[in-house]
């Protein structure tokens, strides 16, 4: 089964259909309720919602969800019964195959109990209409010409003795989405480390992701430098990646990483570990990209 240990939770939605044919007398003998199962319509819902809870248990390598919420409609028609199963859940991992097998089971239910006065009866579809949640519904498109860079800062790495790791994650999360990189290595010295982000911003680099220096070591300054040359915080950028590490390592929350805004340029100060770039990047993006439509006046687009 695929890990989804690494995903965002956010809102999802899905929503299928399931079309049987029948005959029309028995389509007429459904809506009468003149049948020797009763109440088909009524059964065939309870056993779409139940489907949906019960999708991991049927499909080998489905996960188990919290769903919050399952829907199964019909829309009787004079040959056929189109139900329409949606689901949504909070979670990691869209709810398309539990909309899928609630529809599935509902035509297969009203198939069974209606088999005693119609032997042709057919189930001719079932199909995905639509599904929204995940990374993929929160994609940005970039304002032209658009820089970042990436500032190390550690005494180790300034003198060659420790590898960067944390910087090359950076580095290969940013490629990714085709952004261009400037990269440079400092000491856990304020004043340097100010000047550079200072230098940066004035260049127009729009954002600058540093590793290194916001932990609670004597040399640990480059939250301190950050702070001394924002013009507002972005608090909620770090409380997501925090938030988002603690559910992995408690250690988490000795991170003092800031998230500000200097002019058009976003500064973020991420943990000096590989884990902890790694999982903050898990958390902040695509979506810390949508700041740069909401500077330049666009709003949100949801």
């Amino acid at each position: 089964m695929k890990s989804v240990a690494d995903k965002i939770t956010t809102s999802r939605k899905a929503k299928a259909v399931s079309i049987l044919v029948a005959k029309s007398a028995a389509i007429e003998r459904l809506k009468t309720n003149d049948l020797p199962k009763k109440d088909v319509l009524a059964v065939a819902r309870v056993a779409g919602v139940q489907a949906a809870k019960k999708t991991f248990d049927l499909i080998p390598f489905c996960h188990p969800l919290p769903i919050d919420y399952v829907e199964i409609s019909f829309e009787i028609q004079q040959d056929r019964i189109v139900i329409t199963a949606e689901v949504e859940e909070i979670g990691k991992t869209g709810v398309e195959m539990e909309a899928l097998c609630a529809a599935s089971v509902s035509a297969l239910t009203i198939y069974d109990m209606l088999k005693p006065i119609d032997k042709e009866m057919e189930i001719i579809s079932t199909k995905l209409i639509s599904k929204k949640g995940g990374k993929s519904d929160y994609k940005e498109v970039l304002p032209g010409g658009f820089k970042a860079a990436i500032l190390v800062t550690s005494d180790g790495t300034h003198k060659g003795i420790r590898a960067d790791k944390s910087g090359k994650l950076i580095q290969e999360r940013l490629e990714s989405f085709g952004i261009q990189l400037l990269y440079e290595i400092l000491p856990d010295e304020k004043e340097l480390i100010r000047a550079k982000l200072v230098k940066w911003c004035e260049e127009g680099v729009r954002l600058i992701l540093t590793t290194g220096g916001t932990g609670l070591g004597p040399r640990d300054v480059t939250v301190e430098a950050t702070r001394e040359i924002m013009e507002r915080e972005i608090p909620g950028i770090m409380e997501a990646g925090r938030a988002y590490g603690q559910n992995r390592t408690p250690y988490a929350m000795l991170s003092r990483g800031l998230a500000v805004q200097r002019g058009n340029t976003i500064i973020i100060n991420l943990p000096g570990s590989s884990n902890g770039v790694r999982e903050t990047l898990n958390a902040i993006f695509p979506a810390i990209l949508h700041a740069y439509p909401m500077m330049g006046g666009g709003g949100h687009s949801c």
